[in-house]
């Protein structure tokens, strides 16, 4: 049982998959991917870990179904309470550093 308990708690995307499957009452990955619509080798990836569901592609499963994203979130075995973004995400590019950069680069030394 407490097996079971930790494997509920890793991400895993292809039970979040699989329950938009029955959820949606569809027969495979393509159907799924028609209804999201998106490319049906983005859900093949998703599937075998080589992409993590975008946030893009979670807001069209949530659009499709009508579940939560937090619901959706659980399905796939996201636990975090907030994301963090990187230092670069987000902030605003400052004007003239590059070419301040490049300035300074072509001065002689």
């Amino acid at each position: 049982m407490e097996n079971d308990k930790t494997s509920g708690q890793t991400y895993n995307p292809n039970r979040l998959l699989d329950a938009l499957l029955e959820n949606m009452r569809l027969k495979n990955d393509a159907a799924l991917a028609r209804m999201l619509e998106v490319a049906p080798p983005v859900i093949s990836k998703i599937r075998h870990h080589r992409m993590p569901v975008s946030s893009s592609v979670l807001i069209r499963m949530h659009e499709a179904t009508k579940m939560s994203i937090g619901d959706l979130r659980f399905l796939m075995g996201d636990r975090r309470n907030k994301y963090r973004l990187s230092d670069a995400q987000g902030r605003p590019k400052r004007e003239g550093s590059v070419a301040a950069g490049e300035q300074l680069q072509q001065q002689p030394a």
